[in-house]
């Protein structure tokens, strides 16, 4: 039975995919992306994030810690320091389970699903980096005749996602920006891969739904938008993109993972409304189905 590590099963989804969806969140990315929603998904394994205005210094993690609370870097994880939080400032983030664990929480909200067109998506982090996890996973919801949807930046080897595909009724298939160099600049790593893996998947799926989320400094010029819709435009397989305006509200988890907020976090602003339509207006231009929405 193939087991794996997440970190949040979020119920009633309305931004991933169609329809009522429960999201289960795989922990593991490669890319560090400096606006990153969901940084306490980097890790692959489980780690601690403590929240400093929740902490009452009662000394409770202290006493229960095998290890004295060593510096973060010496932790082994163990979540003994979150056990014993009576405030739940500290917190254990991730949890080795099961893939039939996984569905038997999915099928309660089977009702949902079938009332709304919806189903369950596997997002991150980057669920890729669990192949063999996220295959059963996906197996098991086709078995039941779930609906499945994967949330990807497809920043991973082309074997294993296109052994996937079969099982997959919607790729939310995650594009930062075209160039590779302003790729690299802001997530860490360049996008060669990915554009690659956006065409060989769409010589073998026939539903993928791109997801630009549009940052401030980052790729929020037309220049930029005008190459992602002429590469949008060229891939075969797209149905729909979305256009994801940024928006701040991940910026107090670094601090609780013991980490600091990028510098580009203080200075970002949302994109003003007009500024979402007329970067639409580019994808339009191209016959795409274009949507702006939430994250």
């Amino acid at each position: 039975m193939s087991s794996g590590v997440i970190f949040n099963l979020q119920r009633y989804s309305l931004h991933d995919g169609p329809g009522i969806r429960t999201t289960v969140f795989l922990k593991g990315c490669p890319a560090r992306c400096w606006w990153c929603h969901n940084p306490e998904s980097h890790a692959a394994t489980p780690e601690i994030a403590c929240a400093q205005n929740r902490c009452i210094s009662c000394d409770a993690c202290l006493l229960a810690c095998h290890e004295g609370l060593r510096p973060r870097n010496a932790c082994r994880n163990c979540g003994a320091c979150a056990e014993a939080c009576p405030t739940g400032a500290r917190e254990m983030i991730g949890r080795e389970t099961t893939a039939a664990d996984v569905l038997r929480e999915v099928l309660k909200d089977r009702m949902f699903f079938e009332d709304s067109g919806g189903g369950v998506t596997f997002s991150g982090g980057e669920p890729l980096c669990q192949p063999a996890f996220l295959r059963e996973l996906l197996s098991r919801c086709r078995a039941h005749g779930i609906h499945t949807a994967v949330d990807t930046a497809a920043l991973c080897p082309t074997e294993p996602l296109i052994d996937l595909a079969p099982l997959v009724d919607l790729f939310l298939f995650d594009l930062k920006c075209a160039d590779n160099d302003l790729h690299l600049r802001g997530t860490g790593t360049g996008n060669a891969a990915i554009l690659k893996n956006l065409a060989t998947l769409g010589r073998v799926h026939q539903n993928i739904w791109i997801r630009i989320p549009v940052v401030p400094g980052f790729n929020d010029s037309v220049q930029e938008m005008d190459a992602l819709a002429e590469l949008a435009a060229g891939a075969a397989g797209v149905r729909q993109v979305w256009l994801l305006p940024y928006h701040g509200s991940w910026s107090a988890k670094p601090a609780r993972l013991g980490k600091k907020a990028p510098k580009e976090a203080a200075t970002a602003q949302a994109p003003a409304a007009d500024t979402m339509e007329n970067f639409a207006r580019l994808f339009k231009e191209r016959g795409l189905d274009i949507q702006i929405g939430g994250v």
